[in-house]
């Protein structure tokens, strides 16, 4: 078993936090922690194995410790949250600490502050994300953990300011954080570097100028939540950047410099919810698009309606799309036998929903289909709640597609199913 530095801060930092709760909750009962215990449980059914996992069939075998700690005042508006996870990494051995927020809140008159590490959510999309430009974690994602483990925290600032006309809410990220993407390692990835051994990370410094800026202004017309969004900050994905495209020695990953602005509406309509986002990327390192190991600008939009078809029982479908710019300059910058991407990619999504026994089964369905690239995902997930504080979920991931290059089908010889129990307390 081992600790990192990082998770003996983050042990002894949480151990004392909850020490001064418990005494607190004796003291004034302005204090409450609950939590759960998961197990998670993910194995490849490809009978495939990468080189660097170890040789084994598991994606994942690790057992969680979720511990939430919410404290209030009784004479000013301020409260402190506080949610971290102890895990054991039965493949690896080790045992490692997730601070997964951790922020204090305050309210002065219409103005709510908060910060500290927190999880940021916009956006109208299910599963796709256009506005949504905060970290994510895709390893999660791909291999079964429960939902919530998609999205990752950011040590930050946010204030809201809410009225009658308008609400106004303004993110201030100092320390970037980068989406956790599958590495082949664990997974089996489309690498067109797979042979440089040597690889290096550059993450932007944490200094004034790379301050991540988000913006959102958002209200209500007639039945519709409106939202206008602004953002400055980097890629949350990386780019690769080989030191010789003819014969490379040496590769960098790094994220480039991204500038998002965007719209979303969603209300009632047509006996459902319709939802409408829209987004373009400003790519201000590829001006042109004729770098090709930088994303170049680009135009997203997605349309979306779900509806709830009788007692138990919903469906919801989505239209998401890109456009690139620049793709003239994008193919003719490529280098020769690199893989090329098409200038208008497309996704459809469907999601199936039932719930049975008083609502104690739940049956899901959630597919990702590209016309464009021929891929997909599927994902059928059934659970059963055995009392209110016992669940157990079992799932899988299934990947396909026609090319290996594409986002979706790259992953296709990771097929796997997952089992989840969780005890809540």
């Amino acid at each position: 078993m081992t600790i990192n530095s990082r998770g003996v801060e983050l042990l002894a930092l949480t151990t004392l936090i909850l020490s001064v709760a418990v005494a607190s909750a004796g003291a004034e009962k302005n204090v409450e922690i609950n939590g759960f215990l998961l197990g998670n449980f993910s194995g490849r059914t490809t009978g495939l194995r990468p080189d660097g996992n170890g040789g084994s069939d598991f994606l994942l075998a690790e057992e969680w410790l979720r511990l939430d700690i919410y404290a209030w005042s009784e004479y000013i508006e301020a409260s402190a949250q506080i949610r971290g996870d102890f895990f054991h990494d039965a493949i690896t051995g080790e045992f490692e600490i997730d601070l997964r927020e951790a922020y204090v809140d305050y309210t002065e008159g219409a103005f709510d502050f908060r910060l500290g590490r927190q999880i940021a959510t916009w956006g109208v999309g299910d599963l796709l994300f256009i506005n949504d430009v905060f970290p994510k974690d895709w390893v999660s994602f791909f291999s079964g953990r429960p939902l919530e483990y998609l999205k990752i925290g950011a040590d930050g600032f946010r204030v809201r300011f809410s009225s009658m006309v308008v609400n106004t809410e303004l993110l201030i990220i100092p320390f970037f954080q980068p989406d956790i993407v599958p590495g082949s390692r664990n997974f089996f990835i489309y690498d067109p570097f797979k042979d440089i051994q040597s690889r290096e990370e550059a993450k932007p410094e944490a200094t004034y100028n790379n301050t991540e800026l988000a913006l959102r202004l958002y209200g209500k017309i007639m039945n519709f939540d409106i939202s206008i969004y602004a953002y400055n900050g980097f890629w949350g994905t990386p780019s690769m950047r080989p030191d010789n495209f003819g014969a490379p020695t040496r590769a960098i990953s790094f994220y480039p410099e991204l500038a998002v602005f965007g719209l979303s509406a969603q209300g009632s309509s047509l006996d459902g919810i319709l939802s409408f986002e829209t987004g373009y990327y400003y790519s201000g390192e590829d001006k042109n698009g004729v770098d090709p190991t930088i994303p170049n600008s680009e135009a997203r939009f997605l349309l979306g309606y779900q509806r709830q078809f009788w007692e138990d029982f919903t469906a919801g479908i989505q239209y998401y799309g890109e456009i690139m710019g620049d793709y003239t300059a994008y193919k003719m910058s490529l280098p020769a036998g690199f893989s090329s991407r098409k200038e208008y990619r497309d996704t459809a999504t469907l999601r199936l929903e039932r719930l049975l026994k008083h609502q104690t089964w739940r049956l899901s369905l959630f597919t990702f289909y590209s016309p464009a690239d021929n891929d997909y995902l599927i994902q059928p997930q059934t659970s059963y709640k055995l009392s209110d504080n016992f669940n157990v979920a079992l799932g899988a991931n299934i990947f396909g597609g026609e090319r290996n290059s594409t986002f979706l089908a790259q992953f296709d010889k990771n097929d796997n199913v997952y089992l989840s129990v969780r005890f809540d307390f």
